[in-house]
């Protein structure tokens, strides 16, 4: 996940300028105020549109429980249907595993489980085919030549760099960039920012900051019905796109709707990005 610098950038500086900004990261907004998909309060668009999280969205989430247990649609059969076509010398074998993502799931008990069954195994279709795109079939732990890259966001104060780490991709979903490895670090309870290695050695860990960042940025857009395709932008967005990267996009869209079939629901709309 090399995720929307620039976007991200963007969005910070509106958020600063608007006399409605109340509080940042992970919200906990005021009555009638929108938390927007970057975790910030407000009431203008920016805020209450795509990606709102709480407050009075444009595009309500879901949240009513309902019937499906995820660990029934993640069987051993499903799991292993993933990880067992990566190469057995792959480090992702010996680390990622079913009882690390169930251990995991604990702490996000509305992913998969609230909008219509068929909500929640698209949902549940999503989130694997993003990871088996990001890791190649649970091979991958940390990102391939990771460590040559500029991850670290010196405008962020909220969040800032130590010198002496790195914050390149990194778990299921390749959880970058100082600003994502902060909070979910703040979030989850380990040192994000001067311990993100922490993320590479313990699966447990691994899956709750892939699972955070659906949570945070990705559940209330296939929830609502804005289809994979906004999945896709939330995860990389221009990188991918928008033309960015057909052959990825491609990928990822491959992935989803072979995990619907196996699911057995339907793909729905809205597909490419």
């Amino acid at each position: 996940m090399t995720s929307l610098k620039a976007i991200f950038l963007v969005v910070l500086a509106i958020a600063c300028a608007s006399s409605s900004l109340v509080q940042a990261q992970n919200c906990g907004c005021g009555a009638g105020i929108c938390c927007s998909q970057w975790g910030f309060c407000g009431t203008t668009i920016e805020y209450c549109g795509e990606g709102c999280r709480e407050g009075p969205c444009d595009t309500p989430v879901p949240s009513t429980p309902n019937d499906v247990s995820v660990p029934e649609v993640v069987t051993d059969a499903f799991f292993n249907g993933i990880i067992d076509q990566s190469d057995a010398s792959c480090a992702g074998r010996n680390f990622y595993s079913r009882s690390a993502f169930l251990d995991a799931l604990n702490h996000y008990p509305q992913f998969g489980t609230v909008g219509s069954t068929d909500d929640s195994r698209r949902e549940i279709a999503a989130f694997f085919a993003h990871v088996t795109h990001e890791t190649g079939h649970f091979c991958y732990i940390e990102e391939i030549n990771g460590a040559s890259g500029d991850y670290c966001d010196e405008t962020n104060t909220d969040w800032p760099c130590n010198p002496d780490r790195q914050y390149y991709g990194r778990g299921p979903i390749q959880l970058s960039w100082n600003f994502n490895y902060g909070p979910a670090g703040q979030s989850i309870g380990f040192d994000g920012l001067n311990a993100p290695e922490t993320v590479a050695n313990d699966p447990v860990i691994a899956f709750r900051t892939a699972l955070w960042y659906w949570m945070n940025n990705v559940h209330s857009r296939i929830i609502s019905g804005q289809g994979f395709g906004s999945t896709i932008r939330a995860i990389n967005g221009q990188l991918e796109c928008d033309g960015g990267n057909p052959a990825t996009v491609n990928a990822r869209i491959g992935y989803y709707t072979q995990y619907c079939n196996q699911l057995g629901v339907s793909p729905g709309d809205n597909l490419t990005c």
